[in-house]
């Protein structure tokens, strides 16, 4: 191939991007008013690719100081090289972590500009598996009083026909069980008998208690359990797995191959993060590991980031179609997914890469004006 049909990756831009939730928000073991999301572009010429990860604004720092020298100058096709050097390069920075988060967006970012190079929709560079890609409506916050809850459970399964939800429970580490108990009948009753109920203790609970709980919920065909215990109890999660015939889930935050192998034994579906775990190349790796031991693999939150790389698995269970980052990425960008019949169609409409257009005044907007990393390119 000439030079030219090898263009290069020229820059790397990264800002950090504050989104208010539009109600206060708390899972099992945590409460927040606010989602920072870290937001990259890579370039070749005047082709832009983006990726994306949400965590702290640290990861800035990493992807300008550490991960850019390894990325800048190298072939854009070469996504799966530039992912190693990356991971290299976080030796001794610590690859879990922030410095996995960073890695993430950045070759997220790679993915995107190199398919957008070629002119072809991510699904289609990757090869489909499918044509369509499920997802499940995800939120339910414990802070969520009645109406709330019903009015967020009614707009997935009824306006958007969205057959399966995801309620947050294990309130307060745990502490207030009977509420957990009330809000899985409610949630049970609003949705009505046909669509599946699922629900995420965000590792809340200790093994006999989720236990003792999960047969209590079986009365409401409760069909997944996420993280009934901490996900590195492993031990407790293969215990909860064997006294229950709810499915038991675990694993958004792994961040290499030999985690996700050693979970592999203690859930019946594994989960992974992209905007994590080392973007969609390790991602699509594990979805590998999880086929060669037999189980689906789950895309945790960022559907937008997740949906075309998901089309190419012929394992894949579902995408999290996750309440604070369907607002970002609805916000942010203009060519987001419709989840209505509970499936997204990646790559249907021709638009090359993710098929998102980044919008420059929400881009503004958002972009935090303080702290440890301004809006910089390398």
């Amino acid at each position: 191939m000439t030079a030219r049909a090898r263009p290069t990756v020229e820059g790397l831009a990264v800002w950090v991007l504050d989104f208010p939730t539009d109600a206060p928000e708390a899972d099992g073991t945590a409460a927040w008013t606010s989602t920072t999301m870290i937001l990259v572009q890579a370039h070749s010429g005047s082709t832009r690719g983006y990726g994306w990860t949400y965590g702290a604004a640290a990861c800035a720092d990493v992807i300008t100081g550490l991960l850019a020298e390894h990325v800048i100058g190298r072939a854009a096709f070469d996504v799966p090289a530039a992912n190693e050097a990356m991971h290299r390069a976080l030796r001794n920075a610590g690859r879990p972590g922030i410095g996995g988060y960073a890695l993430s967006a950045v070759d997220i970012a790679l993915w995107d500009l190199k398919a957008r190079l070629l002119e072809l929709p991510l699904a289609d560079l990757l090869g489909r598996a499918r044509d369509t890609v499920p997802v499940y409506g995800s939120g339910g916050f414990t802070t969520y009083d009645d109406r709330q809850l019903e009015t967020q459970l009614r707009g997935w399964t009824e306006q958007q026909a969205i057959p399966r939800v995801k309620i947050k429970i294990g309130e307060d580490w745990g502490t207030r069980a009977d509420r957990d108990l009330a809000r899985i009948g409610q949630a049970r009753t609003i949705i009505g008998p046909d669509a599946e109920l699922y629900v995420d203790a965000n590792g809340a609970y200790t093994a006999k208690q989720a236990i003792r709980l999960a047969h209590r919920f079986e009365e409401h065909d409760v069909r997944w359990f996420e993280e009934p215990v901490s996900s590195d109890d492993l031990t407790g999660l293969a215990q909860v797995r064997s006294a229950t015939s709810t499915e038991v889930a675990a694993g958004e935050y792994g961040f290499t191959l030999p985690y996700f192998a050693a979970m592999t034994p203690a859930v019946d579906c594994l989960q992974a993060d992209a905007t994590r775990c080392g973007g969609l190349t390790v991602w699509l790796r594990t979805a590998a590991l999880a086929q060669a031991h037999g189980l689906d693999l789950s895309g945790h939150c960022a559907p937008h980031v997740h949906a075309h790389a998901a089309a190419a698995l012929s394992n894949l269970r579902h995408l999290e179609w996750f309440h604070d980052h369907v607002r970002i990425e609805n916000t942010l960008f203009d060519g987001t997914l419709d989840p209505a019949g509970g499936e997204l169609g990646p790559g249907h409409d021709g638009a090359p890469g993710l098929g998102l257009t980044l919008r420059e005044d929400v881009l503004e907007r958002h972009t935090r004006t303080t702290g440890t990393a301004p809006p910089g390119s390398s």
